[in-house]
């Protein structure tokens, strides 16, 4: 990465701490991985209208819709997905600044890259939840038909076909969509994540 020359940042004076106390609630990230069908976005989409009612400050970033603005210059090679993982950790690192509670969802299938990530927000504001769901399973569901146009040779480098995806290891929380209920994976999450929320007196 090349040096930043005569870059100096700015110390602003509102500091995260008094958006967090402003909100009466802590920000940080929930880093949704999984295979694409697991159920990423669904599980984000529904959290976050849970915590939204609760007057909780609230964002998803979704892997669909970041590349069609922010990284829609990147391909799916293995450098641009990498690429694509390390500016979303430095975008949702600017919103647990802000204040808000941000819930990513993206495959981000390489360890490597979901650790850079913690590593660029901070263990203390991360947590990764992995959607765990078969191949097998999530290439049945194949909401939007990609599985079918990898299979097809129309769409190279597809996580789970002929792109791996690498399991997490420790992940904070693990969901299993196969097994469970949308309603019972929601509670799970709701019953994890509520605490982290709590201002420290």
């Amino acid at each position: 990465m090349k040096e930043q020359l005569h870059v100096i940042p700015h110390n602003h004076q509102v500091k995260k701490q008094d958006r967090n106390q402003q909100n009466q609630h802590k920000s940080l990230v929930v880093w949704f991985t999984g295979l694409s069908g697991s159920g990423k976005s669904t599980l984000a989409n529904l959290l976050e209208q849970h915590l939204f009612a609760q007057g909780i400050q609230t964002y998803i970033l979704d892997g669909d819709n970041i590349r069609t603005g922010l990284n829609k210059d990147l391909d799916f090679s293995e450098e641009g997905r990498i690429e694509n993982i390390r500016r979303i950790a430095e975008v949702a690192n600017l919103f647990t600044d802000a204040g808000v509670v941000v819930l990513t969802a993206f495959i981000s299938p390489f360890s490597k890259d979901r650790e850079l990530a913690k590593t660029l927000i901070g263990s203390e504001n991360f947590l990764e939840v992995y959607v765990d769901c078969p191949l097998e399973v999530c290439e049945n569901r194949d909401v939007k038909g990609l599985y079918q146009k990898a299979r097809a040779g129309s769409i190279k480098n597809f996580t789970g076909i002929d792109s791996p995806f690498e399991i997490p290891e420790n992940p904070d929380l693990n969901v299993a969509t196969h097994l469970h209920s949308l309603q019972h994976c929601l509670e799970k999450l709701t019953h994890f994540i509520q605490p982290k929320l709590t201002l420290s007196l």
